[in-house]
């Protein structure tokens, strides 16, 4: 958990390195990436799936790219599949999770003429008592501003909300998580603000900056639990930042028919079909950009360890489309959520 803190108090903090240009592969030589994912299986449909389409891409368009990953059953996977590949001599490591950062901040060190990456991590090392935090010559960061998308999710599910009360749960509290939900209730906030409306927010606390969590990722129980459990005390809109398992919300709205789900890291209309009937939008992370994008300068022997960071300006992060319920939503409520978003990106309308 202290590993998290980095991503969220960094903007506090005084960061004790340069920008470096690590050696690397060249367009003249082959390039091998490497993905170290999370847990929850290539196949996720959300976090590990989108950043293997990523590297996909770019090995599909330059013939001198090559890509293989690793999954992790647990935690203690992290470690040994970083360790494979140093063995089988990756040009590029791409740890998928902040939970990784510690492995692959590790591994860096031992090993400074591989490059390295960490997705949804800013890569930067803590000291003791996380006061400051140090670069890495060789690893960059993969970081996105999912406050600025989430916002406009809020505001849109307080607009298509007939009951006035919306929700939104985490799989577990980790700043890369709980931004998305803080960010989903400005965006409620703001809506009330403008219309002058008094919709609600359950699982998220924007006071106490705590909320309701499954406590991972892959209990699918729980996380069916708590989106009934919102359901009974009104919810008709349900915004699960936990992965894979916003399936079980989002199956849970398909047999119930009291609430609709908001997808988290990709287009949840292409990347879980099956579920598109009660999908009312996504709040998407350029995840497979990111990777496409690092793997791209360690082919061209441009790598540094300046950090990607994805926002609404450079679509990094977005809002989907509403699809199948496009029809349902106000008919006004695109052209406000375009409005709201130059806003944010011009900086007169602050995410925190």
């Amino acid at each position: 958990m202290k590993k998290s803190k980095l991503v969220a108090i960094l903007s506090a903090t005084t960061v004790a390195a340069s920008l470096v240009l690590v050696p690397a592969a060249t367009a003249a030589t082959k390039t091998k990436a490497c993905l170290a994912l999370d847990t929850g299986g290539v196949d996720d449909k959300s976090f590990n799936a989108a950043s293997w389409a990523g590297a996909q891409a770019i090995a599909k368009s330059n013939k001198n790219v090559t890509v293989s990953y690793l999954p992790a059953a647990s935690g203690a996977d992290y470690a040994p599949n970083i360790k494979k590949f140093v063995d089988q001599k990756c040009n590029v490591i791409i740890g998928v999770g902040f939970a990784i950062a510690g492995a692959i901040i590790t591994s860096a060190k031992a090993n400074p003429k591989i490059s390295y990456a960490i997705v949804d991590d800013s890569g930067l090392e803590p000291n003791a008592d996380y006061s400051a935090f140090t670069a890495i010559p060789n690893v960059k960061g993969l970081t996105f501003k999912t406050q600025e998308s989430s916002f406009l999710a809020g505001y849109a599910a307080a607009a298509f909300s007939t009951k006035g009360v919306v929700a939104t749960y985490g799989g577990a509290p980790y700043p890369t998580v709980t931004a998305f939900m803080d960010g989903f209730a400005q965006g409620v906030f703001y809506y009330n603000q403008v219309k002058k409306k008094g919709v609600r927010v359950l699982g998220w606390n924007r006071d106490t900056k705590n909320g309701e969590f499954v406590g991972d990722f892959a209990n699918t129980s729980k996380a069916l639990q708590i989106s009934k459990n919102f359901e009974q005390a009104g919810a008709d809109v349900i915004f699960p930042v936990a992965g894979g398992l916003g399936g079980a919300t989002a199956q849970n709205s398909m047999d119930g028919k009291k609430s609709v789900t908001i997808w988290v890291d990709t287009d949840g209309y292409v990347s879980a079909s099956k579920y598109r009937s009660v999908l009312l939008t996504s709040v998407v992370k350029g995840l497979g950009e990111s990777v496409s994008s690092v793997i791209a300068e360690v082919n061209a022997g441009k790598f540094t360890n300046k950090a990607y960071v994805g926002t609404l300006a450079n679509k990094g992060t977005r809002l989907a489309s509403f699809h199948d319920l496009a029809s349902s939503v106000p008919s006004t409520l695109a052209k406000e959520l375009a409005a709201i978003q130059k806003k944010i990106v011009a900086g007169s309308l602050k995410v925190e």
